[in-house]
């Protein structure tokens, strides 16, 4: 049986406009010292560091990490597109699992304003080029951006196949960007009605401006122990355990069946959660606040359903019932998500996992969602990655553990 991992320490900046704010060494110093602060901890207690970007130069973790006074320690820079932070956070837990007992896992990002560009590198192959290929055999490319388009078509399919429509996938703009108002590191604080999104700049298919997320700079940082240093560090109070976290990348259904949904990750998103659930033996119905990749607002509705959230089709009619949100089955991105929050690609996992950790902690303030006790994780990349995880309260357990000094500490 591998040992327990738990999430101790969490940090992470606020996410603001590209290139309004100081340079990454800067502002991921600042989430890996929020980390080290919550966790109680000096920067001489971490074992190894996982770093994760996606535009950067090689051994940008080891620029942040040096003036943190990390100096000696094996530090690996990572970079899985959209599923960077979630992918520093899988390797970290790894790690602890093989041994170390104390491992930092960083992501952060310094973006460009605009869409993404279709690749940073134009003299060689695209990696995401056979999806595109295989998107281009079903429907025509058309003057907008790639990733609107991959998640816009999926959209469209969804709509086509189950009816779907704009105005369910428009409701979950409305529900991310009121809970992104309450979140002091969300990129855009603003409140907008139902009108207000349907209104908004029309990007591809469904989607409108208001239902994609914003590239912006941005940094989060979690500390992952090992059951025996909690009990060392004195930590029971602030852990929360994950559970079970899972990486998968996309299946070969996707490359020989015409479906646009696979493209957009639905079978790898099913393949990892279906992962942690056998794993952890935790049911859909039992959680109780997720953190999703809502890079679109049909990407959240689509993967209510790969998460096992409802059924395959009934991702609209779970909007409608407002099982999504508050007072409902569970609770979706109290964050804001990335609609709100802002998408610093390789800071939105671990964003994701700090607020998981606040919310099972019980230290969300506003958005804090009732009696949290079960959150799940979701970051999605194309090309493709997605991680899953499940976490955990488990620190008002009245079982005990004792420290390697001897000493009985509350279980965790």
């Amino acid at each position: 049986m591998c040992s327990k991992v738990y999430a101790v320490g969490v940090g992470m900046t606020e996410f603001v406009k590209p290139n309004s704010s100081r340079d990454y060494p800067e502002f991921a110093l600042e989430a890996v010292e929020r980390a080290l602060v919550d966790a109680g901890i000096t920067y001489d207690v971490i074992e190894q560091a996982v770093c994760g970007y996606v535009y950067g130069d090689s051994a940008c973790g080891q620029r942040v990490l040096y003036q943190a006074g990390m100096t000696g320690l094996p530090v690996h820079n990572i970079n899985n597109h959209g599923a960077t932070g979630g992918t520093a956070l899988h390797l970290a837990h790894r790690l602890v699992q093989a041994g170390s007992h104390v491992v930092l896992a960083l992501g952060f990002e310094k973006m460009t304003p605009g869409a993404l560009p279709a690749t940073a590198y134009p003299d060689r192959t695209y990696p995401a080029d056979i999806h595109i290929k295989k998107m281009l055999k079903i429907v025509k490319l058309e003057n907008a951006p790639m990733a609107a388009q991959c998640f816009g078509n999926a959209a469209k399919e969804h709509m086509e196949k189950y009816g779907t429509t704009e105005t369910q996938f428009a409701k979950i703009a409305v529900k991310n960007h009121r809970n992104g108002s309450a979140n002091p590191y969300a990129l855009n604080k603003n409140v907008y009605t139902l009108q207000d999104i349907l209104d908004s700049k029309r990007i591809f298919g469904p989607l409108t401006k208001l239902q994609c997320c914003a590239n912006c700079d941005g940094a989060a940082a979690v500390v992952l122990m090992s059951e025996q240093a909690v009990a060392k560090h004195n930590l029971a109070s602030k852990a929360v355990e994950i559970a079970g976290i899972a990486l998968a990348t996309d299946t070969s259904a996707v490359f020989s069946d015409t479906t646009r949904l696979r493209i957009a990750g639905y079978d790898m998103t099913a393949l990892a959660a279906d992962q942690v659930y056998k794993t952890t033996g935790v049911s859909p119905s039992e959680v109780d606040v997720v953190e999703l990749h809502d890079c679109f607002s049909s990407n959240e509705l689509i993967t209510y359903e790969a998460l096992g959230l409802c059924e395959e089709g009934k991702g609209g009619a779970f909007v409608d019932a407002r099982l999504n949100t508050y007072g409902g089955q569970v609770v979706v991105n109290p964050s804001g998500g990335l609609l709100a929050k802002g998408n610093p690609i390789g800071a939105t996992g671990l964003a994701q996992c700090a607020e998981l950790v606040w919310q099972l902690r019980g230290e969300a303030g506003a958005r804090q969602v009732p009696n949290a006790r079960i959150g799940l994780q979701h970051n999605l990349g194309l090309g493709g990655a997605v991680v899953v995880a499940i976490y955990r309260k488990s620190f008002d357990n009245k079982k005990k553990i004792a420290g390697e000094d001897g000493k009985i500490r509350a279980k965790i």
